[in-house]
């Protein structure tokens, strides 16, 4: 695995090992060790699939609030994303910046999102699922929401929108 650090401390954009050969390809989806030799936690209290049917829908942006801050390991299984982090942690010198990469099947990458990052995505082809690890568990009180297009981020998604919940589309303007 290799693992590239973006602008946004904590945040790493992770190629697998892929070994093709005439059956197809094997990857390697899931080293806690090399994980744990970048420094990053390893803690999985729960793993979800999020499936998706049409392109252009937005979830996000998510988190929970402290003391329940999670980190999540994103992978896309079919179709393909636009995955955002914004950092939230008052004290991090990219306080309210974001990062994005696109996953996908297709380039098996993984995105490590650390605790103190809101998350969301952007679908960009129909009947995408996205499967993620999340370090704790839900915990509905703690819940927090941002919208996709809140002025304090500028978060520029690549297509129109085309499907929003209405939770996601309704949360009040950030407050820094």
């Amino acid at each position: 695995m290799q693992f590239t650090e973006q602008t946004i401390s904590g945040v790493y954009l992770i190629e697998c090992d892929t070994f093709p050969d005439e059956r197809g390809s094997f990857t390697r989806a899931w080293m806690p060790d090399e994980f744990q030799t970048q420094g990053l936690s390893t803690d999985i209290a729960q793993c979800m699939f999020a499936f998706n049917h049409r392109q252009g829908t937005i979830r996000g942006m998510h988190w929970q609030a402290d003391p329940m801050w999670e980190h999540k390991t994103v992978r896309v299984t079919r179709g393909a994303i636009y995955d955002v982090a914004v950092d939230l942690r008052p004290d991090s010198p990219t306080y309210c910046q974001w990062v994005s990469a696109e996953l996908a099947a297709d380039n098996r990458r993984v995105l490590y999102i650390p605790p103190g990052c809101a998350h969301g995505y952007q679908t960009l082809a129909d009947d995408t699922e996205v499967f993620y690890f999340v370090s704790k568990g839900y915990a509905p009180p703690l819940q927090r929401g941002a919208r996709y297009n809140d002025p304090a981020f500028g978060i520029v998604w690549p297509l129109e929108p085309t499907m929003i919940h209405e939770r996601d589309a309704t949360f009040p303007d950030f407050i820094r």
